[in-house]
């Protein structure tokens, strides 16, 4: 079976506009697929629609096709509308079609406002250009750079797709881990089986983990946490990075020599899908915690909870062990992150790689303009388990940011009961 590229990794292109101006019908026409309905009555497409597939020559991309911005004629409309906006924090890339004989003016410049505020480029399609052009349209479009385009005529879908070559970010995510290895090093990635994987398959991170020791040329070595000390011992030198999962970092830790620089696939994750610095400096607000305090973990998926699952079992554990109990903590998972999180003293979030870039970086700027501490899974279990800042030692900037904290608190000899307590 041929592996695909997952949602979160994939260019994200969101197509907004007005009620009708043909949004589907240009997205059909640019992939040469059936991807949106297309009808005359306004208001066909009524949620956001979808669609992971290569645009060649661009690549891996998710095409969004939104309902119109306008739609705002009852409540169920205004729901659409705030549908479509959301889709604003995923987008890298939007386009904003507008057709030649309609209107343009004010929420074609709130797009345009949104779109910069997100750090999203975009690009202005005029559709339709076999009709005349209104007068509302040509005083908009003065001064404008825009694709003109005919979904019917199959007109200008080529002079697109070159423009979004020009305007897509190259590189729209940071690599996963393969600019912390050499061509030729070894990496040592160790992989308890996840009850929460489907059989015979590995989890996301993990799986992009071994397709970036590929794409460094480095030499990928897999072991469960049982066979570690047998693995390092046949090697004939010592790994240049070891990657665990964060549920056995202590014993990883103990098995490991001090020398190896080691992380966990959690941290590499949010490494590259959000602010790792951020969540590094959030994490010491554990130490300020107390008994009826309200904690938010926030996942990125909606999986079946295991037994003794992560976000919903374990973490609650070792975070209410390390303070003494009595805290009160919530799950979100999915799309249901709130928008609100002033009643929460810290925010966990899971290694996000489910969710792109845009989307992740939205999440942590929502607690943080509230002033609410943001950590992370694989931050938070090293820093409970006496393994921080050890598990940041492969990114110097990261680890310097906790080192040269002058407010820093000597850690270690605030170890409560949830180091030794046993994963």
């Amino acid at each position: 079976m041929k592996a695909k590229t997952i949602r979160g990794d994939r260019l994200h292109i969101a197509f907004f506009g007005r009620r009708n101006v043909g949004k589907s019908s240009l997205i059909n026409a640019l992939t040469d697929q059936f991807v949106s309905i297309v009808s005359d009555t306004p208001g066909t497409t009524t949620d956001p629609v979808f669609k992971s597939m290569e645009l060649a020559p661009v690549g891996p991309v998710v095409i969004i096709d939104t309902a119109g911005i306008d739609d705002v004629y009852d409540s169920l409309g205004d729901q659409r509308v705030k549908r479509s906006q959301k889709i604003l924090s995923k987008t890298d890339l939007g386009i904003i079609v507008i057709d030649s004989d309609g209107i343009a003016g004010d929420f074609e410049d709130e797009l345009i406002e949104m779109l910069n505020k997100n750090g999203s480029s975009f690009i202005i399609v005029l559709n339709k250009i076999d009709k005349e052009m209104s007068e509302s349209v040509r005083s908009w479009l003065e001064g404008k750079s825009f694709v003109r385009v005919s979904t019917i005529d199959k007109i200008g879908i080529g002079d697109l797709k070159k423009r979004i070559i020009e305007v897509a970010p190259s590189e729209w995510e940071p690599p996963f881990l393969s600019d912390l290895v050499k061509p030729g090093e070894t990496v040592v990635l160790v992989t308890p089986i996840d009850l929460g994987a489907p059989k015979g398959r590995l989890i996301m991170p993990q799986i992009k983990a071994l397709r970036d020791i590929l794409d460094a040329d480095a030499i990928g070595i897999i072991c469960k946490e049982r066979e570690l000390i047998t693995t390092l011992e046949t090697l004939k030198s010592p790994p240049a990075l070891l990657v665990t999962d964060s549920q056995v970092f202590s014993q990883v830790s103990a098995d490991v020599p001090q020398s190896v620089p080691f992380t966990s696939f959690s941290i590499l994750s949010i490494r590259q899908k959000g602010d790792l610095g951020k969540m590094v400096k959030a994490v010491l607000a554990v130490e300020n915690l107390k008994p009826g305090d309200r904690i938010l973990i926030a996942e990125s998926c909606s999986h079946h909870p295991l037994e003794d699952d992560i976000g919903r079992v374990k973490i609650p554990r070792w975070l209410n062990a390390h303070v003494g109990g009595g805290l009160k903590i919530e799950t979100v998972p999915g799309c249901e992150y709130p928008e609100d999180l002033s009643q929460y003293k810290l925010v966990i979030h899971c290694g996000a790689c489910t969710l792109n870039r845009k989307e992740m970086l939205r999440r942590q700027s929502i607690p943080e303009e509230a002033d609410i501490p943001m950590t992370n899974y694989g931050v938070l279990i090293s820093y409970l388990h006496g393994v921080f800042p050890r598990a940041l030692k492969p990114f110097p900037e990261i680890y310097r940011l906790f080192e040269n904290k002058t407010e820093r608190k000597d850690i270690s000899s605030r170890r409560k009961s949830a180091r030794s307590t046993e994963i």
